[in-house]
């Protein structure tokens, strides 16, 4: 059974993350999602908003993300995007991401993009399944009860 303070149960980048997948999963409006996160997570915590196109990015950077990733962008779409971005939005970290090997790592290079991702250094790593979904609900009831519920009967 879980109880008590969950900041006590979760060390604060598991209980951050767990936030994301959970806000990405049960609230796809990112306005909501990336305010929620924020109030969960408090304003040390950068927000990540993985976006398949240019009007997810527009609409994350909008909300008030803090990196946008461009999953799985060409090249040219991601220099159109991220230009965009960067012009709108000066103050949002901007990553490339999907796609990008160590001989197309140049062709991601931009002005405009501060961070790429390379899947290579992760895909053919043996994995640890370590997920925390079975205790979901428990943990996501306990986290609307402590942190969420005292904010909103403000």
């Amino acid at each position: 059974e879980m109880s008590g303070d969950l900041s006590q149960i979760l060390p604060p980048q598991a209980l951050a993350q767990l936030a994301r997948e959970w806000l990405r999963e049960d609230v796809p409006n990112f306005d909501l999602a990336v305010a929620d996160t924020h109030v969960v997570c408090g304003f040390s915590t950068k927000i990540e908003v993985e976006c398949r196109n240019e009007a997810e990015a527009k609409e994350a950077a909008k909300a008030g993300a803090d990196v946008i990733m461009l999953d799985n962008f060409k090249p040219e779409e991601l220099y159109r995007v991220a230009q965009f971005l960067k012009l709108e939005f000066p103050s949002v970290l901007i990553e490339a991401s999907g796609g990008v090997t160590t001989e197309t790592l140049t062709q991601y290079f931009s002005a405009n993009v501060d961070i790429i991702s390379l899947g290579c250094l992760t895909q053919g790593c043996p994995i640890a399944d370590f997920s925390l979904k079975e205790k979901k609900l428990q943990i996501y009831m306990a986290l609307c009860e402590k942190v969420i519920a005292p904010l909103v009967k403000k």
